[in-house]
């Protein structure tokens, strides 16, 4: 269930106004259709807000959308049709309140690497491979969302999202320099053989188709640096635009993107025969999983700006939808846009009808300047997503990500390798698979620090200290230590070793486990604790738990834990539980024993 909690400043003076979807919403119908719980508290100060940020949103796409377009293999009004149709399902479907879905350069280049394998991009063949693959991608999202496995986002790092992102901008980047420098690559290429074709064809560079290019990318750049409200690409391809038509005397090389059909998205077909699902259905896969992804993580990192909490899973459920309604309107798979989203965040929107605004408004936009676009060069375009790859690169994290953690960085390089040399679909699984190792890695070997009390052996508030922190005295014979993680197969072998080597080597035979950080044990770690138990006991010691969570020492009640170890070893307070376990020690060490840091020694 998505959270009614509401941004900042959306009224809720319209709820009189919206009684009928209250009505759904009590019938428990607006489970299925969550723009009944957002729509009751739309204000007229709200709705003026929503239709100013999505004007801003129509704007900002129109450029984006045809330079995606191009980038994915496909004609650019395909673009403009996935900006039109995709927010619009996602803002009604989804959960958060700013998220703008529709094209992306991510998906939009794995698109091209996928499907350029099967058919040549911009012809009919491709476009309704790329619309069957749209459709199998949000089929997988939207079972992802109905099984309710949205918080298995959570398990891929972001710096697998990082790696990849920076690979594909280079890929973009590469992509478009036979554009610019008009010289000629053949289709398919990989990234090695593309540069090494640029590198041939140095000396045949076309220096006006440069120029183009250039002027586009530095006048998109002074707009966004000292004109920021501005729509720097719309304004860079402009400027491209109008150098082309000046240069046009000069030279018959320069290529035109052409003009853009003058219509809403037409009604199309994805293709679905069974060879051609088999076909797809793997590379859809990585499309679901990278669109969720980008999705699920920009919303999230723009509700903790505007203090609104996400539902992963009805954003799954939201994204499958546009993608599969959008593939029978002419448009592929897209998903959710930092750069969208945010400036729609900054731009005051308060309501996903923000985003359907944007929508409308591109349609009423491409609708009376489409024919414009007959004017517009590819190398202006080349240009303009030279910028669009640019800024996909995070420096920062990355600089971050290489001076701080040698685990992350291994993540980030292979990502980032795997996207530039290897198939994209197989980066990202890679990344994915990466993360979970990484993740395995650290649950596998929990932190157990060795506990001591600090302070007076008669003060009853003195606490437990980690030793390597603060150097404090111990007992010689209760040895006590902290389970940070949880106690299952996979931890297990460490948690093992670590009490072996209490008893094997510092002869410690009294273990107390503060178990408090301990979330769950499956029976894998049942086991392993008795056979600790029953070793221990062979020198006359044992086992010991204080902390330990309700619903824990329930299952080890359930699974005979309790009552292997002993109902005696298991304690709520480390006051009790010393105080208990002192009478077990060997009380002629203690005669001689100088620690005397428990009110039991004195």
């Amino acid at each position: 269930m998505i959270s009614c909690r509401l941004p900042k400043g959306m009224a809720m003076s319209n709820v009189d106004a919206g009684r009928w979807p209250q009505l759904f919403v009590n019938l428990g119908i607006a489970s299925f259709f969550p723009f009944l719980k957002w729509i009751r508290f739309v204000s007229k100060e709200s709705l003026k807000a929503d239709l100013m940020a999505g004007l801003t949103g129509a704007v900002i796409v129109l450029p984006q959308g045809i330079a995606f377009a191009t980038i994915a293999g496909l004609p650019p009004e395909y673009g403009l049709y996935t900006a039109m149709v995709t927010p619009i399902v996602a803002a009604l479907f989804g959960s958060s309140f700013h998220l703008v879905s529709g094209p992306t350069t991510a998906i939009s280049i794995v698109i091209f690497s996928t499907i350029s394998h099967h058919a040549t991009p911009g012809t009919p063949e491709f476009i309704s491979l790329a619309l069957t693959l749209t459709f199998l991608a949000g089929v997988y999202q939207l079972g992802f969302g109905l099984a309710r496995l949205g918080s298995l986002v959570n398990f891929v790092s972001h710096t697998v999202v990082i790696g990849f992102t920076a690979g594909a901008a280079i890929l973009i980047a590469t992509s478009q320099m036979k554009h610019i420098l008009g010289v000629y690559v053949p289709k398919g290429e990989s990234f090695l053989h593309t540069w090494y074709d640029i590198y041939l064809g140095f000396g045949d560079i076309d220096v006006y188709l440069a120029m183009i290019a250039l002027a586009t990318l530095a006048s998109a750049l002074i707009t966004k640096r000292y004109y920021p409200k501005m729509p720097n690409l719309l304004v860079g391809m402009v400027v491209g635009s109008l150098l082309a038509l000046f240069l046009k005397d000069y030279t018959d090389g320069i290529k035109l993107v052409g003009e853009i059909p003058a219509h809403l998205p037409p009604l199309s077909a994805p293709f679905f025969s069974l060879n051609t699902i088999k076909m797809l259905a793997p590379e859809a896969f990585a499309v679901a999983l990278l669109g969720l992804i980008e999705a699920v993580s920009i919303s999230r990192a723009i509700a903790t700006k505007s203090n609104q909490r996400i539902d992963a899973n009805q954003e799954f459920i939201g994204q499958g939808m546009s993608n599969m309604v959008g593939s029978f309107f002419s448009s592929y798979a897209g998903s959710g846009s930092f750069t969208r989203s945010g400036i729609n965040y900054e731009a005051g929107a308060r309501s996903p009808l923000s985003a359907i605004f944007a929508a409308v408004f591109l349609m009423l936009i491409v609708l009376l300047i489409a024919p414009l676009t007959r004017y517009l060069p590819i190398a202006a375009m080349g240009g303009v997503i030279l910028l669009v790859a640019y800024n996909l690169v995070d420096f920062h994290h990355i600089w971050n990500t290489l001076t701080i953690s040698k685990a992350e960085s291994t993540i980030l390089l292979t990502t980032f390798l795997s996207t530039l040399f290897l198939e994209l679909e197989f980066a990202i699984y890679l990344g994915v698979l990466l993360s979970l190792v990484l993740f395995l890695a650290k649950t596998s070997t929990p932190k157990i620090p060795t506990l001591s009390f600090d302070g007076d052996s008669h003060s009853p508030n003195r606490k437990l200290v980690n030793i390597e922190q603060k150097p404090v005295k111990q007992c010689p014979q209760l040895k006590i230590i902290r389970i940070d993680m949880s106690v299952y197969f996979g931890s297990i072998n460490h948690i093992q070793n670590r009490i072996a080597r209490i008893s094997e080597i510092e002869r410690v035979h009294h273990i107390l486990i503060v178990a408090s950080g301990i979330n769950f044990i499956d029976l894998a770690g049942v086991e392993a604790l008795i056979a600790e138990n029953n070793q221990l006991k062979k020198n006359n010691g044992g086992l010991y738990f204080v902390g330990i969570k309700s619903y824990v020492y329930k299952f080890a009640a359930k699974s005979g834990l309790v009552r292997k170890i002993g109902a005696d070893h298991f304690f709520d307070h480390k006051t009790e539980a010393v105080a208990e376990i002192y009478k077990r020690l060997d009380q002629s060490q203690c005669q001689s024993c100088h620690a005397l840091i428990f009110a039991e020694c004195d």
